[in-house]
């Protein structure tokens, strides 16, 4: 793992190579939250891209400015319709500011943009905390360079620093610049070993080297220019730790018998220090310099979060037409609570003005306004989320269980009115479970219903699960999107019968595990043993869901933990 320090200047030279020419590259997808870091970074391109400032678009522009639209006061002023250019009309870099709220639609548009190849590029800021939400892949994987600037201090991070004519002699120098006759087989095969399935990343590697030969002055890319390539566009993509060396796929012949020992033989035999290392393998080697230790953990909690159909446990987003976040209008009728869009009415209209006064003499002078031009407005928001704490009252430690578990809703719903939560509890225990408090917002009523709790008995964990998915199904047919917390330190020893048979227990928990995966409910399993409960991590492989082991959790870090998996909106 690289230092913070190294880090920094892999991103200085990964801005000069692409200042020598974006447009090949696709772009950047720079994952930085506001700082010091961040606002460096930004200047910096600006810097070595010889711009005063690079051109911005937000995660909820409109089709008109991507692609041109009707100029209104020009096209009602001369009386015919005037066109405006968008902004992916016009070839250069291009902002995306908080691309992590950019819908799928518009990340396939500029994605589309970029497969056209008219000299665009695209620098997408990700703003998101958590890894699972982020920029879709739509565009990231049409982005070579994938940058991250967690961790590194404001220290660390100091001015970057470009030599602007050499980058611009390296930009004359591109076009004859060649990859070698093995280049894209030897980075298919590191992207292999990275877990790295799209041919995407391959073509951009093969790019970046290009680059860095050219920014060396030489006429054909060497050894040195993949392995750069392969530390900045193939390992940030792995989705796995290479297991061994390319070179031990292949079925080697053992060595020739020596029937009598050569006493010059050690003598003779050249010694190797790591020089004569196939070049795939080396290529390896150096992703995995750059591989985080902790990869498997990061993609293993990225993948259950985002296993779910909601992905990140917020509300699903819904369409009407009187509150919320607008989005684009639509053609349509008044009525309904419909509510008109005067400004898209006139623009669907105005075209046909020329067309209308010829075709109706008889009406007066003035805007020709039809049905067909009428358009209303459209909003979008969040539906309302339900977290369902399923809570294990089980055992001589349930109190001190239940007490975390109240702790944590209390502090939930401190904050619920602001964020459109609802929280719920069910508690399992004996032979059975019990919904204790159903979604509910009021503090009041939750306080009062969690004041006597009771525990003890078995450990019906099958029934608990099941009472959640069907409170889930509840909350969901209500408008909600039901989120499942499940706390526990034990396993299953109750069948959802009823009876004390450990094994179908088990096998009961499971399938209802599955039945919640199914239904695409986001979860989280929560083991509070004193020691990591064996099970529990398959039983939230079944459920879809990330296991989180908390021997001593207290309320706060109960919250904090359900808020980490299940983010707010």
């Amino acid at each position: 793992m690289t230092t913070p320090q190294e880090r920094w200047g892999n991103i200085n030279l990964a801005l000069a190579l692409f200042a020598i020419d974006p447009a090949p590259l696709g772009g950047i997808w720079l994952r930085a939250r506001i700082g010091p870091a961040r606002d460096r970074m930004i200047q910096s391109l600006n810097n070595v891209l010889e711009t005063d400032i690079l051109q911005r678009i937000h995660p909820n522009i409109q089709d008109d400015a991507l692609y041109g639209g009707l100029d209104m006061s020009a096209s009602l002023a001369t009386g015919r319709p005037v066109h405006t250019a968008g902004v992916l009309q016009k070839p250069g870099p291009l902002v995306l500011t908080m691309a992590e709220r950019a819908e799928q639609g518009l990340l396939a548009r500029l994605g589309t943009a970029l497969d056209a190849e008219q000299g665009l590029s695209i620098i997408a800021v990700d703003e998101a905390a958590d890894p699972s939400e982020g920029l879709g892949r739509a565009l990231s994987d049409r982005l070579a360079l994938h940058l991250d600037l967690d961790g590194i201090p404001h220290s660390v991070a100091t001015n970057l620093e470009f030599d602007l004519p050499a980058l611009r002699e390296a930009r004359a120098h591109l076009p004859l610049v060649q990859n070698g006759p093995d280049d894209d087989r030897d980075l298919c095969m590191v992207a292999e070993a990275l877990g790295i399935t799209s041919l995407r990343a391959v073509h951009h590697a093969l790019r970046l080297a290009r680059h860095s030969a050219a920014l060396m002055g030489a006429d054909q890319v060497e050894q040195p220019d993949l392995q750069l390539a392969v530390e900045l566009v193939l390992a940030p993509r792995a989705t796995q730790l290479p297991e061994h060396s390319a070179s031990e796929d292949q079925d080697t012949p053992p060595p020739p018998e020596m029937s009598e020992p050569d006493a010059h033989s050690d003598q003779d035999r050249p010694q190797t220090d790591g020089e004569d290392m196939p070049p795939v393998d080396a290529l390896i080697e150096a992703a995995k310099a750059m591989l985080p230790p902790d990869l498997l953990a990061r993609l293993a909690a990225t993948r259950a979060a985002r296993q779910s159909k909601g992905s990140t446990g917020t509300g699903h987003k819904k369409k009407g037409n009187h509150r919320g976040r607008p989005i684009a209008s639509r053609s349509g009728t008044l009525g309904g609570g419909a509510r008109l869009d005067l400004i898209a009415t006139l623009r669907a209209a105005v075209p046909w003005q020329g067309l209308r006064s010829v075709s109706s003499p008889k009406k007066p002078k003035g805007l020709h306004i039809r049905k067909s031009d009428l358009r209303v407005k459209r909003f979008q928001e969040s539906s309302d989320r339900a977290i369902i704490f399923v809570v294990d009252a089980s055992g001589s430690s349930a109190m001190s269980r239940m007490a975390e578990a109240k702790g944590a809703i209390e502090l939930l719903l401190a904050e619920a009115y602001a964020r459109r939560d609802h929280v719920a509890l069910v508690a399992f225990r004996g032979h059975g479970s019990d919904v204790l408090l159903a979604p509910t917002r009021s503090l009041v009523q939750t306080k009062r219903r969690l004041q006597e709790l009771p525990g003890g008995g078995g450990t019906p964990l099958a029934s608990g699960l099941k009472s959640a998915l069907q409170l889930a199904r509840l909350s969901a047919a209500k408008g909600m999107t039901p989120s499942i917390a499940l706390l526990t330190d034990g396993r299953a020893n109750i069948a959802l019968d009823g009876s004390a048979n450990r094994t179908q227990a088990s096998a009961d928990a499971q399938q209802m595990a599955r039945a919640v995966r199914g239904e695409g409910i986001p979860a989280i399993v929560i083991d509070t043993g004193a020691r990591p409960t064996r099970g529990l991590d398959g039983l939230a492989q079944d459920m879809g869901a990330t296991y989180l082991p908390l021997p001593r959790a207290d309320a706060k870090s109960l919250s904090a933990a359900v808020e980490a998996a299940l983010p707010l909106p």
